[in-house]
């Protein structure tokens, strides 16, 4: 019966916003995958992953290709990204792949951006994803891909090297979160001195 209905949601909507369900139906999988790990369930993970990652970009073309923009897909997508990085990096955590506190430093920033923009939109302010956030998510998503290998290939510690990119992804995390910050607060300043909201 839930098949069905899921099912029966999904034929009501676009493209873009099918491949963004199909993005977080992936989540558990790849968790799943890699909660008992072996070196074909950590391939598997990967081709699960890097497939859920292209559908990142795809569901972005297709909406603005076939004019599907809506508001559910633009609260969807960002959400589905954040459930997918978030919840492989806090399984790796567990199994001790990487640091704890890198992953709970990135996933108190998403919070952060969520509330920060929840409040901007309430004001009218529209904090726009930069170039710093996209960034972001170009090196979380290169640094996953080695550490769900995990296993040495052809004797190349590929998990050390996904760790050096997760520290670039870390830096380029902490940057962009507090850019929004500093981009809300100068669209807030100039909110009050035009009148365009109370403090």
């Amino acid at each position: 019966m839930l098949l069905s209905q899921i099912a029966e949601a999904m034929r009501g909507m676009g493209w873009a916003n099918r491949l963004t369900m199909l993005r977080i139906g992936a989540v558990v999988p790849i968790l799943l995958l890699i909660h008992f790990p072996s070196p074909w369930s950590c391939w598997a993970a990967v081709v699960l992953f890097i497939l859920a990652a292209i559908t990142d970009f795809l569901d972005g073309y297709i909406a603005r290709r076939e004019k599907q923009v809506t508001n559910f897909g633009k609260f969807l997508d960002p959400l589905a990204d954040k459930l997918l990085i978030c919840s492989i990096l806090i399984e790796m955590a567990g199994l001790g792949w990487v640091p704890a506190w890198i992953v709970t430093v990135i996933i108190m920033r998403e919070l952060s951006i969520t509330g920060l923009r929840a409040v901007a939109a309430d004001k009218g302010v529209i904090i726009a994803a930069d170039r710093y956030g996209k960034w972001k998510t170009v090196f979380q998503i290169a640094a996953i891909i080695p550490l769900l290998i995990h296993f040495p290939l052809f004797g190349i510690p590929v998990a050390s090297i996904g760790s050096a990119i997760l520290w670039i992804a870390l830096a380029l995390t902490i940057f962009s979160g507090c850019n929004y910050f500093i981009n809300f607060y100068r669209e807030w300043q100039a909110g009050l001195s035009s009148g365009r909201f109370g403090a």
